[in-house]
């Protein structure tokens, strides 16, 4: 009888015990709510505004530039050193140079002048062997960027059309405190927050497909003059959607007005044909190209982006992190680009606020979702002060039905962020 009791108040202290470990104690599990969104779906809004900025907008070089001299940064540590040390990349700046371009092929006068600066450790002091490491952050970062902008804007000439100048600022760190954090989870740099939304609209999704096909290598061969600089202006009006695009186009494969126009008339036909599916048969879309072009003025360029001739660019000044500028959803202010992927919230939560939303928008009877996190300086990063899931459900389902598989969903990528990162590094996941 005595052993019974014994047992009978064993398993109780045990079955109190992962009550409160699992509901209680687990910090992540605690800060997730999840709530009603009491807002009509976007869809329903009578007006939406979607922008995007093409890769070879002068903004979205700079954002591709730092994203690109960080991964560099992340793959040359892991490398030499086993791990990835303290960087942050995201100050590039770009200012515009000088051309002449020309029906036929003009020159760029004046170069394109880009400036990496931000964070690096330069090296790490081995205290065991009385040595320090150097490591070459300024040639991986000044090789980085010239590749992203090869591998970008096709028709640029790197020796003559632009100069990258590395101005990143020097850090150390000792090589015991380095190994000493391995395998443990990083403090959050900062307070700060991350959102994401899910699933695109329409519109979202139709000026993402639009950019990305005009950018595309297939696109390219079939119309050489048209350049990388892209801007598609998404205005939904009801069940019309305008579509106004800036597409810059190359001087060297045009030799007069006439055959300008027909390289506008042929992509905006592409555009057109792209667009005529079942997914927009209930809207009226309308394509309006290059609308700024006058008889003695025309977007044309030497190398493909309005870079060369004054314009400027500046990391987070352009996209966010889920490829669009989105004014009639939540956003961060926060750029992405450029900055550490280990303990820098203003990359890792809008990445992953997307990523689960994104998820959770899969789940059956789920026709919206925001999600926004805040971190808290010195708490680890899979550790949030609160994790807001809002949700828009579809008829018959409720947000009691669906909480506990969201919080699954975000619980689950906040402890595996290693994964998130591994993806960011090797470029799999965009931040512009």
């Amino acid at each position: 009888m005595y052993y019974r009791i014994i047992i009978l108040l064993y398993l109780f202290i045990v079955y109190i015990f992962l009550f409160f470990y699992k509901y209680v104690g687990d910090d992540n599990l605690a800060n997730i709510v999840v709530k009603k969104l009491n807002t009509p779906s976007i869809e329903d809004f009578p007006v939406e505004i979607v922008e995007r900025k093409g890769i070879g907008h002068p903004d979205s070089l700079c954002d591709g530039i730092a994203e690109a001299v960080s991964e560099a940064l992340c793959k040359m540590y892991k490398e030499k050193i086993g791990t990835i040390l303290h960087h942050n990349t995201d100050q590039v700046e770009l200012v515009g140079g000088y051309a002449y371009p020309e029906l036929g092929g003009g020159s760029v006068v004046t170069p394109i002048y880009v400036l990496l600066s931000g964070r690096a450790t330069t090296e790490v002091v081995d205290k065991e062997n009385n040595k320090t490491i150097k490591l070459p952050v300024g040639t991986v970062a000044v090789k980085a960027a010239r590749e992203y902008i090869k591998n970008t804007i096709i028709n640029i000439d790197l020796e003559k059309d632009i100069v990258i100048d590395c101005r990143i600022g020097p850090g150390s760190v000792d090589l015991v405190g380095v190994f000493n954090r391995e395998n443990t989870i990083p403090l959050a740099n900062d307070t700060s927050f991350g959102v994401g939304h899910a699933p695109f609209s329409v519109t979202e999704k139709l000026v993402l497909k639009v950019e990305q096909f005009l950018n595309s290598k297939e696109l390219k061969k079939e119309i050489p003059a048209i350049g990388e600089d892209i801007k598609v202006m998404g205005l939904r009006e009801g069940k019309k959607i305008t579509l106004t695009i800036a597409m810059a186009t190359v001087d060297k494969y045009i030799n007069s007005v006439e055959e300008y126009n027909k390289v506008k008339e042929n992509a905006k036909s592409k555009i057109e044909e792209l667009i005529n599916t079942e997914e927009y048969k209930d809207y009226e879309i309308e394509v309006l190209l290059n609308t700024a072009d006058k008889e003695d003025c025309i977007f044309l360029t030497v190398t493909g982006t309005s870079s060369e001739m004054g314009d400027d660019g500046s990391v987070g000044r352009g996209n966010r992190a889920n490829g669009l500028i989105t004014p009639f959803r939540p956003m961060s202010m926060e750029a992405t680009s450029g900055k550490n992927p280990i303990n820098h919230i203003g990359k890792l939560y809008n990445l992953m606020a997307t990523q689960i939303a994104q998820k959770i928008a899969d789940i059956n009877g789920v026709k919206e979702c925001h999600v926004r996190i805040l971190s808290q300086i010195g708490k680890p990063v899979n550790e949030p002060k609160i994790l807001d899931i809002e949700l828009i459900t579809e008829d018959g389902h409720t947000i009691e039905e669906i909480e506990p598989k969201a919080k699954e969903i975000a619980e689950y990528i906040l402890n595996n962020i290693e994964e998130l990162r591994e993806k960011v590094i090797s470029g799999e996941i965009k931040t512009f």
